[in-house]
């Protein structure tokens, strides 16, 4: 299955998501970044033009297969150990500082 459409991006569009992102970019700066974006949606457009219909999916370039193994437990009983690390003490769970407000 082939999509086809065209995106473009415009200096608007850049200036919009750098204030969403709070980075600050100038005209030039921008500039460069449309170009470069525009650059890889048009590769993008091609890539979308090949027919794919008979070729597997891969995961991987490399040929090889994953070697088995056996789901073992290496080491038992080491809650204790873990929550050592926390920076609160509590001897039932993880606790961390709050990170959002």
């Amino acid at each position: 299955m082939v999509f086809k459409y065209h995106m473009t991006i415009d200096l608007k569009t850049i200036k919009h998501i750098s204030k969403l992102s709070r980075i600050s970019v100038d005209d030039k700066k921008a500039k460069k970044l449309a170009d470069d974006l525009n650059s890889i949606f048009k590769w993008i457009e091609q890539l979308n033009e090949l027919n794919t219909e008979k070729v597997d999916p891969l995961s991987s370039i490399a040929e090889t297969k994953l070697r088995l193994r056996k789901d073992e437990i290496k080491s038992e009983n080491t809650r204790e150990e873990i929550l050592k690390n926390s920076p609160d003490e509590n001897k039932d769970f993880f606790v961390v500082p709050k990170v959002v407000e």
